[in-house]
């Protein structure tokens, strides 16, 4: 498949997701596996974030179909600092979950944008034409003579 993707490229892709599939995979695996004392918040962070684990880890096989992947990891990142880290920063400080997960969160806004190929993003998820909204009409087949 010729995508036009330098092979340098991909391997740093393949990169970022092996980082994030074994950084979630030794961080949130172990709690996921240790039996809930409640089903809060947390539990549910947990399982989403075991998801994102799992599915990183078909981004070092298949980097250019997980990109949406690194796209969402990209977005909530950002999303949280914005919403949430930089007003409480700004406010009354972050206390030391805070601090830390915002510096891990800055880690993946700085680290994902060097690693997308952009121009491919644009080609295939913004000019690309999209999927049709109904399936097109069966042919029916013609019989043999």
């Amino acid at each position: 498949m010729a995508t036009g993707i330098s092979t340098l490229r991909l391997w740093l892709l393949r990169a970022m997701y092996a980082l994030i599939s074994v950084g979630l995979g030794l961080t949130i695996w172990p709690l996921i596996l240790t039996p809930p004392v409640s089903a809060d918040e947390g539990s549910v962070i947990h399982a989403l974030l075991g998801a994102l684990a799992v599915m990183a880890a078909l981004g070092v096989r298949y980097p250019l179909k997980m990109l949406p992947l690194l796209l969402f990891e990209l977005l909530w990142k950002v999303l949280w600092i914005v919403a949430s880290a930089l007003p409480l920063w700004a406010g009354d400080g972050l206390d030391a979950y805070g601090t830390e997960t915002f510096f891990a969160c800055l880690m993946g806004v700085v680290l994902v944008p060097l690693v997308v190929p952009w121009a491919y993003v644009r080609a295939q998820y913004f000019q690309a034409a999209g999927d049709p909204r109904r399936r097109p009409a069966q042919v029916p087949a013609r019989e043999p003579t």
